[in-house]
């Protein structure tokens, strides 16, 4: 298995640009780590972290054409900012192009970005390494999202859905549409809060 992850990585490599080509190489790594943490399937996280980016060579309008063209549900928020559609999209290539029919993965790539409620470990460790991976820009709260990620995967998601909100937030008004906001990283904001509230008044660590 670990060679046929080799070849993947080196068939996505063809197609993205270097940076986005390295920052897939540290989501492997991290999501493979956090697998290891957590006992997850090391394997399935290796393979979601190489493909998770996999359809991020594209534009936003290609993106949006493409969605259109393989029947992919296409969100409101989606066409104010055609970016998100990269995690949909690299679902269906993992399928289409790459081969991987193992639903667990194709879902962890689907929500990569966005997060959803009730995630699996493996959906978790997908968003989470995307966040925290080495090559991360450091941007506010990353270090203490990095070092609970490894402690409590539950606080570190939370953490990282409050981060990602609070950055939606300070840019209203000045970015326009592009900032606009996913409704399952709000849902999944709600859900991950309020089980770690819950989690804190049994006596845990608190965030």
């Amino acid at each position: 298995m670990q060679e046929e992850i080799e070849q993947l990585q080196k068939k996505v490599k063809e197609r993205l640009a270097t940076g986005r080509y390295i920052h897939t190489v540290g989501v492997r790594y991290t999501a493979a780590a956090l697998a290891m943490r957590y006992g997850v399937d090391l394997e399935k996280a290796s393979l979601a972290g190489v493909l998770h980016d996999c359809a991020k060579y594209c534009s936003g309008d290609k993106m949006l054409e493409k969605a259109k063209k393989y029947q992919i549900p296409i969100e409101e928020v989606e066409r104010q900012n055609p970016q998100l559609l990269h995690a949909k999209l690299g679902a269906y290539y993992a399928r289409k192009r790459y081969g991987i029919e193992d639903e667990e993965i194709l879902s962890a790539i689907r929500y990569h970005t966005t997060g959803r409620k009730q995630m699996t470990k493996l959906e978790q460790i997908v968003f989470l390494a995307d966040y925290i991976e080495p090559h991360r820009k450091e941007i506010p709260g990353l270090q203490e999202v990095r070092k609970m990620a490894f402690v409590d995967i539950d606080r570190a998601v939370c953490m990282t859905l409050e981060n990602t909100l609070s950055y939606l937030e300070s840019q209203t008004g000045q970015a326009g549409p592009a900032k606009a906001m996913d409704p399952n990283t709000m849902e999944a904001y709600q859900y991950y809060r309020a089980l770690c509230d819950s989690k804190s008044k049994e006596g845990g660590v608190t965030i």
